[in-house]
């Protein structure tokens, strides 16, 4: 709780995934990927209830074995939209003022970035606060499109020396979603059927706690980081 705020954490953890087989629980150094998440959820100053959502009884058996509580959602489909999952959740709990959605497929978060959003979507009064880091290469003035074989700009920018400017000079600074906590008012969530409301706050992540785990290389990079 925070001030007189409830909040329910959920993290969403299906059984199959395209790029790496069981991956929510695939064994990073000698531990369950989602425990790094569970381990620092019970480290939290304000959550009051925690549940992982999954249609597997692999994941169920190592949420047991960390003393998780569990909700068994319906098999996902790979349509169901990741508000769809939060909502079948929230249809079975008592209402929360606030949903955090702490995922776990990035082991490198701490409860100071867990904290840290609950705390600015309380402060801030909005309707959701997003977990993001700062983009560098892939700065947006850097992006380009092929029409008829010729690079073209997205923003129009006609200056042939934006391509080659320094990344730390690129303005205004570009930041990207990071795949690790989404926090909403149970309002948002449940009367808009979406995770992000109109007024959305970021909450800046550094890079050396994000990566997100998709593919195979970035279950390698995140075994050799957290060893």
């Amino acid at each position: 709780m925070i001030g007189k705020k409830n909040i329910l954490a959920i993290t969403l953890a299906r059984g199959d995934s395209r790029g790496i087989s069981k991956k929510n629980i695939v064994s990073i150094n000698n531990k369950p990927l989602l425990q790094y998440t569970t381990d620092e959820i019970v480290k939290s100053k304000y959550i009051d209830d925690y549940v992982v959502s999954t249609d597997s009884d692999e994941i169920e058996e190592v949420c047991n074995n960390l003393n998780v509580n569990v909700f068994r959602r319906k098999k996902a489909s790979d349509t169901q939209t990741t508000a769809e999952g939060l909502l079948e959740v929230l249809d079975y709990y008592e209402k929360y003022d606030y949903v955090v959605e702490v995922m776990c497929t990035n082991p490198l978060k701490t409860v100071e970035d867990i904290d840290g959003v609950i705390e600015k979507l309380n402060e801030t009064g909005a309707d959701s606060v997003v977990s993001v880091v700062r983009v560098w290469d892939n700065h947006p003035l850097r992006i380009k499109y092929i029409e008829n074989d010729r690079l073209m700009n997205f923003y129009g920018n006609e200056n042939p020396d934006v391509p080659n400017a320094r990344r730390q000079d690129l303005t205004p600074p570009a930041y990207v979603r990071n795949g690790s906590i989404y926090a909403m008012t149970y309002k948002q969530i449940v009367n808009k059927k979406l995770r992000i409301g109109k007024d959305v706050r970021p909450y800046i992540m550094s890079e050396e706690r994000t990566i997100n785990i998709d593919e195979p290389r970035d279950l390698e990079l995140a075994k050799i980081i957290l060893k």
